[in-house]
């Protein structure tokens, strides 16, 4: 049988991280916290768990960070959760099978999301397939921030595992409209730093086809009035995203 690092950063993750760490419990045989300096009692949390090592790291993005996380792993295989994730009870077998009998270089998963209390199984949301379970010299973390994602070398091969990863994402709309403003600044210089820019067509066409995607071809009215919501503020991120760009020089 393997041996397996789980990586978790966090922020002032109170509501959340104690959540995670326990579905990780008989799971993994070690767990790696990276913080970025926390003023809540996410660090105190953490250190109530027997044999966690917990870190602190400044913040420069997410997938530095994450990466930096990647780096302290004492094992050659890892899973990766952010703080507002669990695993579920059939996600945890399909990880311990996967454990005794290692056969693929990474492992997907599909991820669940909970928001303001409801599980949201459409909206462009669900599957939402992860891939959180790899050996480390076949991935690292890629993408644009805060969008991260695991990248894998061209020759890797991976496989998918039931059970889902419940990510408990919004407690209050509110506090959706206001990582959305974060999210959309941050994607908007990513881009820009890739040399990427936008033109009107962007900034007024892309945020209407968000929610045209996501409300009807993903059947986010399925979902009842948080299925709006939900559409309604991604296309709005959207909007504020190309905007943004689009006003940089």
């Amino acid at each position: 049988m393997i041996q397996l690092s789980a990586i978790i950063i966090t922020y002032n993750e109170e509501k959340n991280i104690g959540r995670c760490l326990d579905s990780l419990v008989g799971v993994v045989d070690e767990v790696v916290v990276v913080d970025s300096f926390s003023t809540d009692q996410t660090a105190a949390i953490c250190r109530q768990h027997a044999g966690l090592r917990f870190l602190q790291n400044p913040f420069t993005g997410h997938i530095e960070q994450k990466n930096y996380a990647l780096q302290q792993a004492a094992f050659p295989y890892v899973l990766a959760l952010d703080a507002d994730e669990a695993l579920s009870i059939e996600l945890k077998k399909s990880i311990l099978q996967v454990k005794a009998n290692w056969q693929q270089d990474g492992y997907t998963m599909n991820r669940l999301t909970n928001y303001c209390g409801q599980w949201i199984y459409h909206s462009g949301w669900y599957p939402d397939q992860k891939l959180r379970l790899w050996r480390v010299e076949n991935g690292r973390w890629g993408g644009t921030n805060p969008h991260d994602k695991v990248e894998m070398s061209a020759s890797s091969r991976t496989a998918h595992l039931v059970g889902d990863l419940l990510h408990y994402s919004y407690y209050t709309v509110e506090e959706h409209f206001e990582r959305a403003e974060k999210y959309a600044v941050i994607a908007a210089q990513a881009m820009y730093q890739q040399g990427k820019r936008a033109s009107w067509l962007n900034v007024f066409f892309s945020p209407v086809l968000k929610f045209l995607r996501n409300y009807v071809l993903k059947g986010g009215f399925r979902d009842g009035k948080l299925g709006y919501t939900i559409c309604r503020l991604s296309a709005l991120e959207t909007y504020w995203k190309y905007r943004i760009l689009h006003s940089m020089p």
